[in-house]
């Protein structure tokens, strides 16, 4: 159970960092475009992308943030099946020890 506690531990902190780097991104980005529709700027040296070709940083946050839930919830599962396995386990060799 601690391998599990440090391990989640360890994966929240690399979880967190790139929320905070996708947020900082999406900071940048929606600065960058505040500035430029502000039109206190030089006129853009790098045209924009026509609309649809790529994700808006907010889109990909949340997909980025469901990927995150997925992966969450899928080792939740494999800890609960780990656990029942490992208690199977002992309960065996309990048996086995008794006899």
């Amino acid at each position: 159970m601690r391998a599990d506690l440090l391990n989640t531990r360890a994966q929240n902190g690399r979880l967190h960092e790139r929320l905070r780097a996708l947020e900082s991104r999406l900071s940048e980005s929606l600065g960058e475009v505040a500035f430029r529709d502000s039109g206190l700027g030089a006129p853009d040296e790098h045209p924009q992308p026509p609309p649809g070709t790529r994700r808006r940083p907010a889109a990909e946050i949340l997909e980025l943030r469901r990927s995150i839930e997925e992966r969450t919830d899928e080792l939740a599962a494999a800890r609960a099946a780990n656990r029942e396995l490992m208690a199977q386990l002992n309960h065996k060799r309990r048996l086995e020890h008794e006899m």
